[in-house]
């Protein structure tokens, strides 16, 4: 009798602890989970302070900087790639489309779907490297560049003639490409494009 009492008290002191402690856990988990959502939301609450984060324009604040922008939804970054370069949002993107201030000044009205990256692109100094000799700009495949007027008639329009002559022959001629197109004057010299 004493052995079956001690036993049913034994049973039930286990199924309590074992309770107190699975409503322990169930809390502290909670409270663990409520701890990281908190976090979280403070963390992402402000995103668009997040440097090197990627979203739509129509999610940005005005005066946001920005680099890598899509021309259109979807299509991946076009403009303000370079080293050190970024562009600046000018009026809020409630609208279909967002103004926008890109490195060279200009003012360009970009749909408010298109996506950018916060922030300016890293390696400012990119442009201010000095190339050592000329080697150093052939390593980077540029080839030199030589004006017509030092060529041949046979290599440019611009070639021949006695001494720095700027005629070109016997008859004096415009400028031109070494294909043979005026290159001044307004003449059009890139490929026809039909107007609208």
């Amino acid at each position: 009798m004493a052995v079956s009492l001690w036993r049913a008290r034994l049973a039930s002191s286990l199924v309590a602890n074992l309770t107190n402690s699975l409503r322990r856990f169930s809390s502290e988990t909670n409270a663990h989970n409520a701890r990281e959502a908190m976090m979280n939301q403070m963390m992402y609450s402000d995103i668009n302070s997040r440097i090197g984060s990627c979203m739509p324009l129509s999610s940005m604040r005005i005066g946001t900087i920005i680099h890598n922008i899509e021309l259109n939804p979807g299509q991946g970054g076009k403009l303000v790639r370079a080293a050190g370069t970024c562009a600046k949002i000018l009026k809020e993107p409630t609208s279909k489309y967002c103004l926008i201030q890109l490195p060279s000044g200009v003012k360009k009205m970009i749909d408010s779907r298109c996506r950018a990256t916060v922030g300016t692109v890293s390696n400012p100094s990119h442009g201010d490297k000095k190339l050592r000799k000329a080697g150093q700009s052939r390593w980077l495949g540029r080839r030199p560049v030589v004006r017509g007027v030092a060529m041949n008639p046979v290599d440019h329009p611009h070639g021949g003639g006695e001494g720095k002559s700027k005629s070109s022959g016997r008859w004096g001629k415009g400028s031109r490409t070494p294909w043979g197109k005026p290159t001044k004057s307004g003449f059009k010299t890139g490929p026809l494009k039909r107007r609208k």
